[in-house]
């Protein structure tokens, strides 16, 4: 019997190649090697106000872009979130039994809460939703980016007192992360992760984009004062530059360093953009034909 995976991705936003490099493509892969569970988790995504009518828009947008990247149906299940009346059931029931004091060091929500002038308990309480998606079908692993690790151990700690409070009822989650492109950087600000919520033109690669479009915010991206690649002393940008590149080939670090030392950063931008563009015309074009189908 394989075991089961469970993962989610808001539908807010523009889906951008972060999204891509550190969920789908991975989901994508490991599909067939397990029961697959992928969430379009639109409970998450009201945690901050969203336009109705644009929220359904996105749900659709969101369920066919799983289904251009390569999520099978016939492998895989494809759901969303608030269709399950359980999630948000048994997110209660978790409630119950988790210690303010938990919710209060994650850092997630810590980092949302200084952007917001005032703060919703589902923001707070978010963590806990988030269990409820995972335990809710015993997933044994669950694929995230570096920056949801935090949660996952969240669900574990919530199982582990549940369990000890009620008797086993469930399964204790693991983490899988890529190893490259768990975490892409703003092409605007390396220091910061790509995010769906930022409004900077220059910041993310949507995977809608089309490609002047791609190839203009690549060069446009952030590097720093030196001239060429030097991999003893990279800077957060081209840093970023490289890893996309490299997530996206999925090259060895050994081949990475052959073919970019000494590269200047004009031209690696130019091979990062088509290296990025080559990917998604396919996803965009499958998108398409998902999208122009009434049905």
């Amino acid at each position: 019997m394989k075991a089961r995976v469970f993962s989610g991705v808001q539908p807010s936003g523009n889906l951008h190649i972060g999204n891509y490099l550190g969920a789908l493509k991975n989901w994508v892969k490991i599909q067939h090697d397990y029961e697959s569970i992928f969430c379009i988790v639109d409970l998450h995504a009201i945690t901050v106000y969203q336009e109705p009518v644009q929220l359904q828009d996105k749900i659709r947008e969101t369920t066919a872009l799983f289904l251009a990247a390569g999520i099978d149906p016939k492998q895989s299940a494809i759901i969303v979130q608030s269709s399950v009346p359980a999630h948000a059931e048994l997110a209660w029931l978790l409630t119950c039994v988790t210690p303010m004091g938990w919710l209060s060091r994650m850092t997630q929500f810590k980092a949302k809460a200084e952007k917001q002038d005032t703060i919703g308990d589902g923001l707070f309480q978010y963590p806990v939703l988030m269990a409820a998606d995972i335990l809710l079908y015993q997933a044994a692993l669950v694929p995230v980016v570096d920056d949801q690790a935090q949660h996952v151990e969240l669900t574990r700690d919530i199982a582990q007192r549940f369990n000890s409070q009620y008797g086993d009822t469930f399964v204790m989650p693991e983490t899988r992360m890529p190893s490259v492109g768990a975490r892409v950087m703003g092409l605007d600000d390396p220091l910061k992760k790509m995010s769906k919520s930022d409004p900077g033109s220059g910041h993310a690669i949507a995977l809608l984009d089309p490609p002047a479009q791609i190839r203009k915010k690549m060069l446009r991206a952030t590097t720093d004062s030196n001239p060429a690649v030097d991999f003893d002393a990279l800077g957060p940008g081209v840093e970023n530059l490289l890893n996309i590149f490299q997530a996206f080939s999925e090259w060895s670090d050994e081949k990475m360093r052959a073919h970019f030392a000494g590269t200047r950063y004009g031209d690696l931008k130019k091979q990062v953009a088509e290296m990025v563009v080559s990917h998604l015309e396919p996803v965009q074009e499958r998108y398409r034909e998902i999208t122009s189908d009434p049905g």
